[in-house]
């Protein structure tokens, strides 16, 4: 969890959290779509949360992918009659607090520490898309898997004897969805992989097991863990 993302949480959460209720949110439930009006901010307490684009064509890409304690801000703030530029959608069962868009701008307006804090944030979330992009056109769709297996070990890795075990099920098409390729090209991918005794996989459960291969194969700039994420 990164101090940015948790520092913002943290803030909004003392100052909104005794004055809203919690949702309850089943998996696989959208939030919000393209194009739809802004009404809320929110605070994700529990669960997953995946945010992205339907191209016309019907193929979706997702641009990341939230996790417990973040706050999705998923449009350009102080405009009128702002809409969302991508969808929302829940990957399990979440519990969230929503914060009226209104009431979330002028706390950020006239609190200095909620305005410093929330610029710094931004910026975080600013050099995470740049560095997300960069993966992507300088290294193609299989660099862009290692890509974001580094990133997933980094936001849901646990360390364990066979190697970081990745909590959060996810299937091939969303891995294919997060690159913008096939689910064809991803399995060819992880099975060769697997063959190498880079990862190991069975459903929907992944142990990267030899971490430096995937740098290494990205020229991985090393960066800090709240740069490299998948949120």
């Amino acid at each position: 969890m990164e101090k940015d993302s948790v520092s913002l949480y943290r803030l909004l959460m003392q100052f909104f959290g005794d004055k809203e209720q919690i949702h309850k949110v089943r998996s696989d439930t959208v939030l919000f779509q393209e194009k739809d009006p802004v009404e809320h901010i929110y605070l994700l307490l529990k669960g997953s949360i995946s945010i992205g684009r339907v191209h016309l064509r019907g193929k979706e890409f997702i641009l990341k992918i939230l996790h417990s304690r973040e706050t999705l801000v998923e449009y350009q703030l102080f405009s009128s009659n702002p809409y969302y530029h991508f969808y929302g959608k829940t990957l399990s069962d979440c519990e969230l607090f929503l914060i009226k868009r209104e009431q979330f701008e002028d706390f950020i307006k006239n609190d200095p520490q909620a305005l410093t804090t929330f610029v710094s944030w931004l910026s975080t979330s600013y050099l995470k898309a740049q560095m997300k992009c960069q993966d992507l056109i300088m290294n193609g769709k299989k660099g862009g898997l290692y890509s974001i297996l580094i990133r997933l070990c980094h936001s849901y890795g646990i360390p364990t004897e066979e190697g970081i075990l990745i909590d959060l099920p996810i299937t091939h098409q969303e891995l294919a969805n997060l690159t913008y390729g096939t689910r064809e090209v991803i399995q060819r991918s992880l099975k060769e992989l697997r063959e190498k005794e880079i990862i190991y996989y069975d459903q929907q459960k992944f142990i990267v097991k030899k971490l430096s291969y995937l740098r290494q194969s990205v020229d991985c700039q090393n960066c800090a863990n709240e740069i490299c994420g998948l949120n």
